[in-house]
């Protein structure tokens, strides 16, 4: 299986971020508020390195369209979309929670933190499978701007 670079880099690190989530999560339930912010703090860092590389890939080289049989071709539209808004509501979401964290603003940390979590867990497992079906299921359509890959014009 030969798959891209880049794609395959910035899906590892949106993973990465998410495990470090789910064990900086596991972390505060045992009160050990050292590590859980060492942690967070590196999944927060995994999700910039990701950004970082998607926005790079596109600006620089575009989106790659989906390659997939054009009777799919709608309900990954659909499905791409709705990751994006996940996505971007559990970015805001994470600088929120990071933010009031680092502020010692704990309640409302402590009041937002599981659901930015669990945004951040769905936008992971959504993003692997937008990658999943752009790379491995199918092969990539053509690498173009991002309005003519994501809305086809």
């Amino acid at each position: 299986m030969n798959v891209p670079f880049l794609p395959t880099l910035s899906t590892f690190f949106i993973v990465l971020s998410a495990v470090l989530v789910a064990v900086g999560w596991s972390l505060i339930k045992k009160k050990n508020i050292a590590a859980h912010k060492k942690t967070m703090i590196a999944a927060a860092v995994s999700a910039v390195l990701f950004f970082i590389i998607y926005v790079s890939r596109t600006i620089f080289i575009g989106n790659t369209a989906f390659g997939g049989p054009e009777h799919l071709k709608v309900y990954y539209t659909v499905f791409l979309i709705f990751h994006i808004i996940l996505s971007t509501t559990g970015a805001v979401l994470g600088i929120m929670t990071i933010n009031w964290g680092l502020k010692n603003k704990l309640e409302k940390h402590r009041e937002i933190g599981p659901v930015t979590s669990i945004v951040w867990f769905f936008t992971a497992i959504t993003g692997v499978a937008v990658y999943l079906l752009l790379y491995v299921f199918y092969k990539g359509g053509e690498t173009t701007s991002v309005f003519k890959a994501i809305l086809g014009y």
